[in-house]
């Protein structure tokens, strides 16, 4: 569907877990540009959880996998048993992320690919195959496996 020219997202509210300020900042700032609305911006697994199990209507979490408190997958096991799909931006993915999360962003990442990763994973989960994707960005499907996936939810 498209609203003056532009599509109408389905993951409009978002979740920023970062605890790198700079990276944090840097990321609230593109999303809010981009007219996402950046729910909050946590720095701790608790905090992150607690959001998470307490209803905010989050649509998607942007999580770093190494926290200070934390992993990032806790947050993301959190997102999952509330079928809230998860983005990882990390510079050390862990093994076994693909069954907890849609997709895995590699750090350093510019805002064409943070958009382009978040774009991604709205066309796979309405049933879409995703564009071209963008560098660094690892999408994952409802199986575990990499890559975009066809409307009949069979990867690619």
């Amino acid at each position: 569907m498209r609203f003056f020219g532009r599509k109408k997202r389905q993951l409009v509210k978002l979740l920023v877990v970062e605890d790198e300020p700079l990276v944090a900042f840097d990321t609230e700032h593109v999303l809010t540009d981009a007219d996402y609305e950046v729910v909050a911006t946590v720095d701790r697994v608790s905090k992150a959880v607690t959001l998470i199990d307490g209803g905010a209507g989050i649509d998607l979490v942007l999580a770093d996998v190494r926290l200070a408190d934390g992993s990032g997958v806790d947050v993301a096991r959190a997102a999952h048993a509330r079928d809230i799909p998860v983005l990882f931006i990390t510079g050390t993915p862990p093994d076994g992320v693909e069954q907890l999360a849609d997709g895995l962003l590699m750090k350093p990442y510019g805002s064409r690919e943070l958009l382009g990763a978040i774009d991604a994973i709205e066309e796979r989960r309405a049933g879409k195959a995703p564009g071209r994707l963008p560098s660094g960005f690892r999408l994952f499907t409802r199986t575990g496996s990499s890559g975009p996936v066809a409307p009949d939810g069979q990867a690619l």
